[in-house]
C-alpha cells in the first residue's frame, strides 16, 4: 500500500529530473477529457464512441448485423473521423520529434479549436441533437481524439494512452505480486483508471443533468489549460522535452 501511494504521489508530482517530467498530470488531465467526451458521444449521440475505437468497431458490427438503435454510418463516421486525427498527430509527431513540450503544446491547441467548433455546434442547437449536430460532433471530437491518441503513443509515457485502459488494467492483475510480477508502477495505473472514470462521471452528470454543452465546455477548458500548462512548463531547456524522443 506504501508502494502504491507513493507511486500515485509521483505521478502527480514528479520530482525534479524525473524521466517524463510534468507529463504525467497533464496526461491524466486529458485522460479525464476522454471520459468527457465519449460520455457525451455515447449517451448524447446515440451509442457512438469518439476516443473508444474498440466499441466502435464492436458497435459497427452490430449494427451491421441488424441490432437496434446502433448506426453503422455513426460508427464510421466516427471511425474516420479518429483516423484522419491520428494522422494528423502522427504529422505533429515527426515535426516536433526533438521536443515534447512543443508537440503537446500544439496538439491540444489544435485539440481545443476542434473542440470549440463542437461546443459553438452544440450551443448554436441549444442541446438538440439533431442529424446535423450529431455528425458534427461525432466528426470534430473525432478528430479531436484520434490526434490525442496519436500524440500520447508518440510522449511513450508508460501507462497513460489517455484514450485506452485494457493494457493499463492486464498490466495491473498480470504484473501483480499475487501473479509473481513485481507490480510496476501501480499507483499510476490505478490513477489512469479513476481519471477516466471522473471524467465519464462528470460528463454523464452534466450530460444528464444539466446541459450537453457544459459538459463538452468542461473539456474544452481542461485542454486549453492543459495547452498554456505545457507552453509554461516546457519553456527553456528541460529534460525532459527530450526524453524517450
Amino acid at each position: 500500500m506504501r508502494g502504491l501511494l507513493t507511486d500515485a504521489y509521483r505521478t502527480i508530482v514528479p520530482p525534479r529530473g524525473e524521466r517524463h517530467g510534468p507529463l504525467p498530470p497533464l496526461m491524466l488531465t486529458l485522460t479525464v477529457v476522454t471520459g468527457l467526451v465519449d460520455a457525451v458521444s455515447y449517451l448524447g449521440l446515440g451509442h457512438v464512441f469518439v476516443a473508444n475505437m474498440t466499441g466502435n468497431v464492436v458497435f459497427l458490427g452490430f449494427a451491421l448485423a441488424g441490432a437496434p438503435n446502433l448506426s453503422a454510418a455513426a460508427s464510421v463516421v466516427s471511425l474516420a473521423s479518429f483516423l484522419v486525427g491520428a494522422l494528423t498527430g502522427g504529422r505533429l509527431g515527426t515535426r516536433f520529434a526533438d521536443h515534447r513540450g512543443n508537440l503537446l503544446k500544439t496538439a491540444t491547441a489544435v485539440q481545443t479549436v476542434l473542440v470549440g467548433v463542437a461546443v459553438a455546434a452544440a450551443a448554436i442547437g441549444d442541446g438538440k441533437v439533431t442529424t446535423g449536430v450529431e455528425y458534427t460532433l461525432v466528426v470534430f471530437l473525432g478528430l479531436a481524439m484520434g490526434l490525442q491518441n496519436a500524440v500520447a503513443r508518440r510522449l511513450g509515457v508508460p501507462d497513460l494512452t489517455t484514450t485506452v485502459l485494457t493494457l493499463t488494467l492486464t498490466g495491473l492483475a498480470a504484473d501483480s505480486a499475487p501473479a509473481g510480477g513485481t507490480a510496476p508502477r501501480p499507483g499510476r495505473r490505478i490513477l489512469s483508471v479513476l481519471a477516466m472514470f471522473l471524467g465519464a462521471f462528470i460528463g454523464a452528470q452534466l450530460l444528464l443533468h444539466v446541459h450537453l454543452v457544459l459538459a463538452l465546455g468542461l473539456a474544452l477548458a481542461l485542454l486549453a489549460v492543459t495547452s498554456l500548462a505545457t507552453h509554461r512548463l516546457s519553456a527553456g531547456d528541460a529534460d525532459w522535452v527530450r526524453a524517450g524522443a
